[in-house]
């Protein structure tokens, strides 16, 4: 259980280095094709900054989360996971009720799952 809620952990931290990537390298390009119909075409340039700066708070959730995973005391571990996938799961549900609800099912669903395996593992 404790192996299957670190690669959870991973998993969320690799998909927060993806959302880094896209925001903050390839907003013009492929985040037109991801965000297509969240935002007018026209309005890709104008937000490049703006993107490439929520990019940057993502990839501080996925450093957070890559830390976790390289801590060897496993009760600190645990907390600084939790900590980053609660994070996670908040600013998802918050971009639910502000942006999209596919932001909760992408971004919170994830983080939230994981951190149940996270919780159910250390129980044991």
């Amino acid at each position: 259980m404790k192996t299957l809620a670190q690669i959870l952990v991973a998993l969320v931290a690799l998909e927060h280095l993806y959302i880094l990537w896209l925001e903050m390298f390839a907003w013009e390009t492929r985040g037109k094709k991801v965000f297509k119909g969240a935002l007018p075409n026209e309005l890709f340039t104008p937000t490049k900054v703006m993107a490439a700066n929520q990019g940057l708070y993502n990839g501080f959730l996925a450093a957070g989360l890559i830390w976790s995973l390289c801590i060897p005391d496993m009760n600190w571990s645990k907390n600084v996971a939790l900590f980053f996938l609660s994070c996670v799961a908040v600013a998802g549900i918050y971009g639910a009720f502000t942006a999209s609800r596919k932001i909760f099912f992408v971004q919170a669903l994830p983080a939230l799952i994981s951190l149940l395996v996270l919780l159910f593992a250390s129980s044991f």
